[in-house]
């Protein structure tokens, strides 16, 4: 929180018809966000809507804009599409009595305002005075504010230019691993202001300056040198060498495995090769997770879970990849790239999926420089202004078209199947309807792709009649689903006939052996848990909950004798 680059403090908007509840709204946001934010109350829709348009022609950010739901409802659709169009970063909440969600006209408002994307969630009047209820939760919303508009000063700052698939990528990393960071176009007057302030020893396609840590500067730096700057580990200490369990991968899966076999005392070690989070993490909004109603970014979940992990003592090393793990001596010797051999006791597969290549070689030919796969859109704000394209029918499809609509002038969502109901949930499909910016090609094709030096056109083909069309992209973000990586195990692990590992009676050679245990491999000792593991639900809460199911396998299996 706090003011932007340029000083000016972030507005917190409340209108409410109500003087008395307008008046006390107002007061309890001054006493708690006077001090960094402005604070302005209207009691109508039309002034607060000129507010609105005042900060835009100013240029000054709005944090967030709250709305009483005694407001007329044409009023308070028309000020919620204006926040939306005008301001998309900002939060925009419906504020209502204590008690009021029982009455059905204010479920229906809010449960269509965020179905459809005009609201983000809801928001409790304070009652009393200091209500620690109402300033706990705005200073979250908030919060979670500050990390996604570009203009509010970050801890990291990315100069390149806006097309630079390496800045690209180094934004997406640092996004993936939950560290704020503010991405900077090199030809922009922002993007030379850093410069000059950062100054570089010398010319580079990418700079990274690390105000925070004393105005640190990486010039074309490795994954490996931002995230040690940062000081997430990306290396195995030598008292890491011998642990009780190794957990490959650190996707929910893999944190829940990490959590709990920490917790209870086991000595683990996470390697992950790309982000804290794997595919969930490039989620920018997860609706339906058990205890966050106003949702979560995959990004922050993951990230609360490291921290979790880590305050357990388990460790993580990122950037490496498990290149293979032998049965040996009772354990298991595994070899991390770049890192040599770790021993472990017991092995937990949690390294998910792949995701699935389009195979179109102008696409492929493309690939970072506008061409994205699995790619965190969260990353994406050197697209603002600009046209995207997602390829894919499935839920991070539909969150991807959503986030580059706040960002984008033109965003195209382009889908194999019919009808997009038949792969993505009714709320985003509502959603994505009720978004002017999107664009939903049914029944097509990504066929082609074009641009000098950088993505600039796609050509998108009908499947049933042949008709082709070209759009303007700047950025395609390919969804297409995943398939597992699975070819560096040992030929002892069974896999299904698409490469998943086979658990339980399913990986036993004789399926009368009730010792084996559900998440256990055909090799004793290595358990697989989340996408990686033949059969299982591809949601993050399952994920989460084989993770921690597993540990209990894996004390059984160390607790019994091996010959």
């Amino acid at each position: 929180m706090g003011t932007t680059e340029w000083g000016v403090r972030p507005l917190l908007l409340v209108v409410d018809g109500d003087a008395h509840k307008l008046g006390r709204t107002e007061t309890e946001l001054s006493r708690a966000f006077g001090a960094t934010h402005r604070v302005r109350g209207e009691l109508t829709g039309e002034d607060a809507g000129r507010v609105l348009e005042g900060a835009d022609v100013r240029d000054e950010p709005v944090a967030l804009v709250l709305v009483g739901d005694d407001l007329p409802e044409a009023d308070r659709d028309e000020l919620l599409a204006l926040a939306r169009t005008r301001h998309p970063e900002a939060r925009r909440c419906l504020l209502i009595d204590w008690g009021a969600w029982s009455d059905p006209g204010v479920a229906s408002t809010i449960l269509r305002g965020t179905g459809i994307g005009d609201l983000h969630t809801y928001v409790l009047r304070p009652w009393t005075e200091a209500d620690e209820l109402f300033h706990r939760t705005v200073a979250e919303i908030v919060q979670d504010w500050s990390r996604t508009d570009p203009r509010t000063r970050r801890e990291v700052v990315v100069v390149a230019d806006r097309h630079s698939g390496r800045g690209f990528e180094v934004s997406d990393l640092l996004q993936r691993n939950r560290i704020p960071y503010a991405f900077r176009d090199r030809a922009a007057e922002q993007g030379r202001r850093v410069l000059e302030a950062a100054r570089p020893e010398r010319e580079g396609e990418v700079v990274v300056w690390f105000p925070a840590l004393g105005g640190t500067v990486l010039v074309d730096p490795t994954d490996e040198q931002v995230l040690a700057t940062w000081g997430i580990p990306t290396t195995v200490a030598d008292d890491q060498r011998e642990v009780d369990v190794l957990v490959v991968g650190a996707g929910p899966s893999g944190i829940a495995a990490a959590v709990y076999a920490a917790s209870e005392g086991l000595s683990t070690l996470v390697v992950e090769r790309s982000a804290i989070g794997g595919q969930a993490g490039t989620s920018s909004l997860i609706r339906n997770y058990l205890g966050f109603s106003r949702g979560l970014s995959g990004s922050e979940l993951a990230q609360r879970g490291y921290q979790q992990a880590w305050m357990f003592g388990a460790r993580f090393v990122l950037t490496r990849s498990v290149e293979s793990v032998d049965a040996r001596d009772g354990g298991f010797v595994a070899r991390v790239s770049d890192q040599g051999e770790v021993r472990a006791r017991a092995v937990i597969l949690a390294c998910g999926v792949a995701y699935r290549r389009l195979g179109v070689p102008s696409v492929e030919a493309l690939t970072g420089q506008g061409v994205y796969y699995g790619a965190s859109v969260s990353a994406a704000h050197s697209l603002t202004g600009l046209s995207a394209a997602v390829t894919g029918g499935g839920n991070s499809a539909g969150q991807a078209v959503l986030q580059l609509a706040r960002y984008c002038r033109q965003v195209h969502l382009v889908v194999r199947g019919p009808r997009l109901e038949d792969t993505m949930s009714a709320y985003l499909v509502e959603a994505i309807a009720g978004e002017p910016a999107i664009t939903v090609h049914l029944s097509s094709d990504v066929t082609d792709a074009s641009g000098q030096g950088r993505l600039e056109r796609l050509t998108l083909t009908d499947r049933g009649s042949g008709a082709t069309q070209e759009v303007e992209a700047d950025g395609l973000f390919v969804m297409i689903g995943a398939e597992p990586r699975t070819d560096w195990l040992p030929e002892k692990v069974r896999r299904d006939e698409r490469g998943f590992v086979l658990t339980g009676t399913d990986a036993a050679h004789d399926p009368s052996d009730l010792a084996v245990h559900p998440h256990e491999t055909s090799v004793p000792g290595l358990f697989a848990v989340g996408d990686l593991r033949s059969g299982s639900v591809k949601r993050v809460a399952s994920a989460v909950g084989e993770g921690s199911v597993v540990v209990s396998e894996v004390h059984q299996h160390l607790a019994t004798p091996h010959g």
